[in-house]
């Protein structure tokens, strides 16, 4: 501990409701707010029936997971119904602190152990939302007493199971209550839960786990919802530590879960435990949103701008496409390479089920049901922040409004934009009374030729992969208008096959999609998808120059964008059908055939969606050799 409290952030978070969400994304959260989200309350038995509100059913994680995903979406949307379910969540918690300060249940052996501070870490989160978004009065101190109890507890019962190894979670709650009261045996108490916690830098400094983990060789450290949860530990911590070497680590993880298990998504695979490069391996759900989270809270921590840009690649593609397009259905893995989601034995989970790709109200195990919730919301949260010089700064992009105060001035930015299915942005800053202040805007790394036109009417060429700065004083209404190419990317990926991406969208081969209902009740029901369509292709395209081969086609943005049928983007290209790539067991494709491919079979044209818009796909597609015969 440096003494001298806090380093400050690279930005800061504005608080809850300060970004709200626009146009489409206005959209897709009211659709998350009328599937499940919305309404998980008043049929599942572990939110409806929770021990958290008195009830007799599951009163670990379940309910604080919904619960911190409603909060942020019932005041994004200005929801009053939710809002009142959220507030009702938040009194009885709070009507149940006991006398020494301990929140909720005290655990039975089912779910952990007693005194298993774990879930009160995703409690803390939800409390310390509601209070940025109402200023509810209760909250800083139940969360002081609460710490109290743990500051004490802590001394003879040290963190263990769950709850060493998703520390960080716990850190930044007492980090927060310390940034808003000052004690300073709050962060006394970060000290401990830092040296409690799992040492996930040792872990990473000498990382082990160069290929698929096999069951014998499993445990907490190599659970994908732990790791993608940790990779936000030490940026964390380096604010306590002021020690450069600990915001150095985050990078680090994300550089190695790349090389090692990284998908063409931005994601790691993990099904559930890490699983290697094969884009036929899974990823859950679970560990996508906190991917997510992870990644938020670093960019407010240390600022890196290619985090932003694999931000935006999780919430474009990875989030999307594990829901389907009404939010009543969600699978617990996902598979970049999806050709069938059906109940089998016969899979390449590392660990996992028979059920666990299939879409449903809660597919092989509950947990992704209850934190499915936080990740579009927390997404619009931060797409803005403050940044350090007193102006705003635009992290990710999105239709989205912004109201806050700037220099004492109120301040509000509009953003209209189809970003990312469309690279125009246009911002327009309205200051009540004249203010100067910066405005950052980032610039993501794949925006080569990006421009800006200022308010004067100049044209500025931008810096991929940097923060472009208007500093100057905002009077009235003012417009700017951020330009961002988005031509065609190919990436080589597993066996040397491509992913292709347009701005931050993975783009997918569109296979045809037969839903059965095989279970449940609608509109919660459970679904296997079969292919209707071939999948195994080969693409007729130079990885050098895509487009050359490639027709874009937009078409109207209208509602939610992410399914086959919406999808305001399509991609006309072709290829030759790879005889002999068939399925891996019964839920995966075969790893793709090594590329370039050879193929007699004769050229054919096919499409490709947006990832996120797809239930079926294949999204790294082998290369067709370049002497393959002329079409017949």
């Amino acid at each position: 501990m440096n003494g001298l409290g806090l380093l400050p952030r690279a930005f800061e978070p504005l608080p809850l409701g300060q970004v709200t969400p626009a146009g489409w994304l206005r959209s897709q959260l009211q659709i998350q707010a009328d599937g499940l989200t919305g309404h998980l309350h008043e049929f599942w038995p572990d939110i409806a029936r929770s021990q958290w509100i008195g009830g007799d059913v599951e009163g670990w994680e379940r309910g604080p997971y919904w619960l911190d995903g409603l909060v942020p979406l019932a005041h994004l949307l200005e929801d009053r119904r939710l809002q009142d379910v959220a507030s009702f969540w938040v009194d009885r918690i709070l009507a149940s602190q006991h006398a020494d300060g301990w929140l909720g249940p005290i655990h039975d052996e089912r779910f952990g152990y007693p005194y298993d501070p774990w879930p009160l870490f995703i409690v803390l989160k939800a409390l310390s939302q509601h209070h940025e978004a109402t200023g509810d009065a209760r909250i800083l101190p139940a969360m002081a007493r609460l710490f109290s109890k743990l500051d004490t507890l802590l001394r003879d019962r040290p963190l263990r199971s769950w709850a060493r190894y998703r520390w960080a979670d716990l850190l930044l709650s007492v980090h927060w209550l310390y940034e808003r009261t000052g004690e300073p045996w709050l962060l006394d108490l970060g000290a401990t839960i830092q040296e409690q916690g799992y040492d996930w830098r040792a872990q990473f400094r000498t990382f082990p786990y160069w290929d698929k983990v096999h069951r014998i060789e499993r445990d907490q450290s190599t659970h994908g919802v732990n790791v993608a949860m940790a990779l936000k530990a030490y940026g964390v911590w380096s604010r306590q530590s002021s020690d450069p070497t600990d915001r150095a680590v985050p990078l680090r993880m994300l550089a190695l879960l790349d090389r090692y298990h990284g998908q063409a998504t931005g994601m790691f695979s993990c099904d559930e435990h890490l699983a290697g490069r094969s884009p036929s391996q899974g990823s859950e759900l679970c560990a996508v949103v906190e991917a997510m989270y992870s990644l938020e809270v670093l960019l407010a921590t240390i600022g890196e701008p290619a985090l932003a840009d694999r931000l935006e690649r999780l919430a474009y593609n990875a989030l999307p496409a594990t829901l389907t397009p009404d939010v009543w259905a969600h699978q617990y893995d996902q598979q970049v390479n999806q050709v069938a989601c059906r109940v089998s034995d016969r899979h390449v989970w590392t660990s996992n089920g028979p059920e666990a790709n299939v879409y449903g109200l809660q597919p092989n195990f509950p947990c992704c049901t209850a934190n499915l919730h936080q990740g579009w919301p927390k997404f619009v949260a931060h797409l803005w922040m403050r940044s350090p010089d007193d102006g705003l700064a635009a992290i990710a992009y999105a239709p989205c409004a912004v109201r806050t105060t700037v220099r004492e001035v109120g301040v509000s930015v509009d953003v209209e934009t189809e970003y990312p299915f469309d690279g125009r942005i246009q911002i327009t800053v309205h200051a009540d009374e004249p203010v100067q202040f910066p405005l950052h805007l980032r610039v993501p790394a794949w925006a080569e030729g990006a421009r800006l036109r200022n308010p004067d009417g100049d044209t500025t060429t931008l810096l991929p992969g940097t923060f472009a700065i208007i500093d100057r004083e905002w009077r009235g209404e003012t417009r700017v208008t951020l330009d961002l190419p988005m031509s065609i990317r190919a990436e080589r990926r597993f066996n040397d096959a491509v992913s292709l991406s347009r701005g931050p969208l993975l783009l997918a081969l569109q296979i045809g999609e037969a839903w059965r209902q095989i279970g449940g009740e609608l509109p919660a029901a459970d679904w296997e998808v079969l292919p209707t369509t071939e999948w195994a292709y080969a693409l007729d395209i130079d990885p050098a120059d895509p487009a050359s081969t490639l027709e874009v086609e937009r078409r109207p943005l209208v509602g939610g964008p992410f399914s086959p049928e919406t999808a305001p983007l399509r991609v006309h290209t072709r290829g030759r059908h790879v005889p002999g790539w068939g399925l891996e067991r019964d839920t995966a494709a075969a790893p793709p055939p090594v590329s370039p491919v050879h193929s007699r079979e004769p050229l054919e044209p096919f499409v490709l969606l947006p990832y996120g818009a797809t239930g079926l796909r294949i999204a790294e597609i082998p290369v067709l050799a370049p002497d393959s015969p002329a079409d017949r």
